[in-house]
């Protein structure tokens, strides 16, 4: 059964440089304490037998088959289009980027 300190607290605090007041030691050692006895009871759950997975159920590929199929030719998906240039639709600049 994890315990964690203020003082180690207090540590953990200062390697990621933050400010915690003595109130907030107290709060964050439980909590942290609850954060390792969560951890210590799955790890006595995890069996060597039972392989690591990442979802519960086993997933099967849900995509369509890539066929080619007729589509619109470019200049009629750019005869819409308020600006084209290039061959490609035009739209305004909104980064400000340079070329």
């Amino acid at each position: 059964m994890p315990n964690i300190s203020r003082d180690e607290v207090a540590h953990l605090a200062r390697l990621a440089r933050l400010a915690v007041t003595d109130d907030e030691l107290d709060v964050f050692a439980g909590q942290l304490d609850q954060i390792l006895d969560s951890v210590a009871k799955v790890s006595e759950v995890a069996a060597e037998d039972v392989p690591p997975t990442s979802h519960a159920v086993p997933l099967t590929n849900v995509f369509r088959e890539d066929t080619v199929r007729p589509s619109l030719a470019q200049q009629d998906a750019l005869a819409a289009a308020p600006a084209a240039e290039e061959g490609r639709f035009r739209v305004p600049r909104i980064l400000g980027e340079e070329q």
